[in-house]
């Protein structure tokens, strides 16, 4: 019989990783995908951001070599980096990283654990990692056949952006509350709150026009 499965979401502070460090000195945003842990113990990233960030990534002698391409006004980097992954602590004690955001150097990693045993096994691993706090947790629902809710394509955070800037008049004209008031509210920063929506609104949009 499958345990319930459950979407966690975990919020990161004080980490001084490349990606971390490098949105803290830029005031960007990066999205990226779960890194990749390699034999020789390296993390190959895979991540998308400003284009900002290149040049302090490219200064990082922790960073062993760095490959962009541009779309639009966003760039796709993919790099080795020397420096361990926080969240590979997690993975290693149950948990499915699914999707990675880093804001001002805060990460949010959202992904899933199956059974309550497993995450009481993720939750210990994160009490002995650097500043990770749980955020969010809630049942997946038997509807949902992907292994983080995404049936409008977009994640559980940038969903939580949607929802509380349309309860907060975001979307309404004239506008009961700008992107400061909700990124206030959800406790980020304004350019963080403006990628989660900017990419919330780009994936529902997709659907809908599909």
């Amino acid at each position: 019989m499958i345990e319930e499965c459950l979407v966690v979401e975990f919020a990161v502070t004080g980490d001084d990783c490349p990606l971390a460090t490098a949105t803290r000195e830029t005031d960007t945003t990066v999205e990226a995908k779960p890194p990749q842990r390699r034999a020789d113990g390296n993390a190959l990233l895979q991540f998308t951001g400003d284009p900002a960030i290149a040049p302090v990534l490219d200064a990082d002698e922790r960073i062993r070599y760095l490959h962009a391409s541009s779309t639009d006004e966003r760039v796709n980097y993919r790099c080795l980096s020397k420096h361990p992954c926080v969240v590979h602590q997690l993975t290693d004690a149950g948990f499915m990283a699914e999707a990675l955001s880093y804001a001002d150097g805060v990460e949010t990693y959202t992904g899933a654990v199956v059974g309550y045993d497993v995450l009481e096994g993720v939750l210990e691993a994160a009490g002995e990692a650097v500043g990770v706090t749980l955020e969010r947790i809630y049942p997946l629902g038997s509807e949902d056949d992907e292994a983080v809710a995404r049936r409008w394509g977009f994640t559980p955070a940038q969903e939580e952006a949607l929802r509380l800037a349309n309860e907060m008049g975001y979307f309404e004209v004239p506008r009961r509350a700008d992107a400061g008031d909700v990124a206030a509210e959800l406790g980020i920063g304004k350019s963080a709150f403006l990628e989660r929506l900017r990419r919330g609104q780009a994936a529902l949009m997709a659907q809908v026009f599909d």
